[in-house]
């Protein structure tokens, strides 16, 4: 009897520490946060961690398979993505965003369309992110198949006069 209670001392003080530890997240998002806080860090930005509550929506946006940036409203920052190669993944929208940082002028940190996926990535005030990836058939973005990611990201950036804080050079 005695080590039924030493049994289930033990198995109540797993379970609690089963419960604090965060639950297990797929292979998806974990590459997804990977991509995205490898970049960051070379910008001298703080990781993100993934937002739950946009995927189910960033994921309809990719299959709409419409390459346009939704009505975010301010509610978050988005970063698209498209393909031809069907091989393509996070990995490489990642390093397509990452690339424009060699058109960012840093002697005049402010917002560019040649650049605003770059900044949107780095934004060091953003602290979430939630990507999707789809595959769309020819005839919807391109005239033949293409692979679409959508990133959003919250709070959003690219806010006019905060620059100099938020985006930092990177470091090769």
């Amino acid at each position: 009897m005695r080590g039924t209670g030493v049994l289930t001392t033990m198995a109540a003080c797993l379970a609690l520490v089963a419960a604090a530890q965060p639950a297990a997240a797929d292979a998806w998002s974990d590459e997804v946060l990977a991509q995205h806080n490898t970049a960051r860090a070379r910008c001298g930005a703080r990781p993100l961690t993934w937002n739950v509550a946009l995927y189910a929506s960033t994921l309809e946006h990719a299959q709409s398979c419409q390459f346009r940036h939704s009505t975010a409203a301010g509610k978050y920052g988005e970063n698209l993505f498209v393909s031809t190669a069907p091989t393509a993944s996070i990995r490489k929208a990642v390093a397509a965003w990452m690339d424009e940082a060699s058109k960012y002028d840093y002697g005049n940190p402010t917002f560019s369309g040649e650049t605003g996926h770059f900044t949107q990535l780095v934004w060091k005030s953003t602290t979430q992110v939630t990507a999707a990836i789809a595959a769309c058939p020819a005839g919807t973005i391109l005239p033949i198949p293409t692979t679409y990611v959508v990133a959003r990201y919250t709070p959003p950036g690219n806010y006019l006069g905060q620059f100099p804080q938020n985006v930092g050079r990177p470091v090769t």
